[in-house]
C-alpha cells in the first residue's frame, strides 16, 4: 500500500512538472522553426531555424535591452540588500520610540497593492526630471517592505547579547553590523538578493511608463515592441528573443534555488 502511494504521489508531481514546463519547452522548440511550422501547429522543427536569433538581435536593440535589465537588475538588488539591511539592523538592535509601531506601519505597506502607487512614484519621478533615465528605473525600488520583513527575522537569530559586548567592547553599530550581522545572515542576503533581482528582470509597466528611449528600455518592453513587429511575419523570432530573455533568470533561479528557499523557510518560521 505504502508502495502504490508513493508511485501515486510520484505520477502526480511528473504529471504537474510536465504542465509546468510544457510552455518553456515549446517556446524553446519555436524558437527554432519557421513561421509556417509555427502556424501549423508543429510539437517539433521540421528544420532548425538558427537564424531566428541572429534575426531577433538584427530586428530589434536585443543586446542594449539585455543590458539595461541587467543594470537595472543589479542595481535595485544592491540597493534594497542596502537599505533593507539597514532598516532590519535598526529595527532589531537599536532602541528608538516607536520602534515596534514604525516596523508594524513598514509591514503594513505590504497590504498596498504596487498599482495603487504607481501614478504618485510616476508624478515623483517625472518632477524630478529622472524620465528616460536609470535613477527613475532603480531608485524607487530600493525601499521593500519585504526585503525589510525578511532580513529582520534572520537578524533576530544573533542574540542581542553579542550586541551589547561589542558595544562595551567600544565597537561601533556600523562596525558590527559590517563584521558581524552581515556575515551571519548570508541565507537572508542572498535569498533577497535572488528574490529581487527576479523581481526586477520581469518588470513590464514602470519601465514602459518612465521610457520612450530605446537606450534605457528593458529586455521586457523590447519583447512586446518585437512582437508587434513581428507578428505578421514570423513567431520564431519572438520565441528566440523570449528565450534569450528567460535564460538569465532560468540560471539564477536553478543556482539560487536552495538558498532562497533556506531563506523563506526561515523567515516563516521565526
Amino acid at each position: 500500500m505504502r508502495a502504490v502511494r508513493t508511485a501515486l504521489d510520484y505520477g502526480v508531481l511528473c504529471l504537474c512538472s510536465v504542465l509546468l514546463l510544457f510552455p518553456m519547452v515549446y517556446a524553446l522548440l519555436m524558437s527554432f522553426m519557421d513561421g509556417a511550422g509555427i502556424l501549423a501547429g508543429h510539437l517539433w522543427p521540421d528544420r532548425w531555424e538558427w537564424v531566428n536569433y541572429q534575426a531577433a538581435f538584427e530586428q530589434a536593440p536585443l543586446g542594449r535591452y539585455l543590458f539595461n535589465s541587467v543594470l537595472v537588475a543589479s542595481v535595485i538588488t544592491v540597493g534594497r540588500l542596502i537599505v533593507s539591511s539597514l532598516a532590519a539592523f535598526a529595527f532589531v538592535f537599536l532602541r528608538f520610540p516607536g520602534r515596534d509601531l514604525w516596523f508594524y506601519v513598514c509591514i503594513a505597506m505590504m497590504l498596498v497593492p504596487w498599482e495603487a502607487t504607481v501614478i504618485p512614484n510616476f508624478l515623483t519621478i517625472q518632477q524630478l526630471g529622472w524620465t528616460n533615465d536609470y535613477l527613475g528605473l532603480t531608485v524607487p525600488f530600493w525601499a521593500m517592505a519585504f526585503g525589510i520583513f525578511l532580513l529582520r527575522q534572520q537578524f533576530r537569530q544573533i542574540p542581542y547579547e553579542l550586541y551589547e559586548a561589542a558595544r562595551l567592547s567600544g565597537i561601533g553599530n556600523f562596525r558590527f553590523f559590517c563584521r558581524v550581522v552581515l556575515p551571519l545572515s548570508k541565507t537572508g542576503l542572498v535569498t533577497l538578493a535572488v528574490y529581487s533581482f527576479l523581481d526586477a528582470w520581469n518588470m513590464y509597466l514602470w519601465p514602459l511608463l518612465v521610457t520612450n528611449d530605446d537606450r534605457f528600455r528593458t529586455v521586457q518592453i523590447g519583447l512586446k515592441q518585437l512582437q508587434t513587429q513581428e507578428i505578421a511575419s514570423s513567431w520564431g523570432v519572438v520565441m528566440a528573443a523570449a528565450v534569450v530573455a528567460m535564460l538569465p533568470t532560468l540560471l539564477l533561479l536553478f543556482a539560487g534555488q536552495k538558498q532562497l528557499r533556506k531563506g523563506f523557510m526561515q523567515g516563516a518560521i521565526q
